[in-house]
């Protein structure tokens, strides 16, 4: 299982918010294969391979010039664990079980 922490900004956008193009790279992120999760700063990805989740990173990043912004910042932070099968939620429980 590989995991990513994507940031998809899009540049010199008219107004102050954003989430029209979050929400456009999140529709877009509805057809390939990957599953993710939105939060306040970013979206996490997971997938079975590094090519399922590098296509979604890019039809993500290209939802933001459809959208309509000139200029996309995207960042990416990976982990690409191969010795077990570890999910989003499973990296949480196992903090939130070191906190008890």
């Amino acid at each position: 299982m590989i995991s990513a922490e994507l940031t998809v900004i899009p540049i010199g956008t008219p107004d102050t918010s954003l989430s029209k193009y979050v929400a456009a790279a999140i529709a877009a992120l509805d057809e390939t294969h990957v599953n993710y999760q939105l939060h306040g700063m970013g979206t996490l990805l997971e997938a079975d391979n590094p090519d399922d989740l590098f296509e979604a990173i890019k039809i993500a990043h290209e939802a933001v010039f459809k959208a309509g912004s000139q200029r996309v910042v995207t960042s990416v932070k990976i982990d690409d664990r191969r010795d077990r099968q570890r999910t989003m939620e499973d990296k949480v429980q196992s903090v939130e079980k070191k906190l008890e």
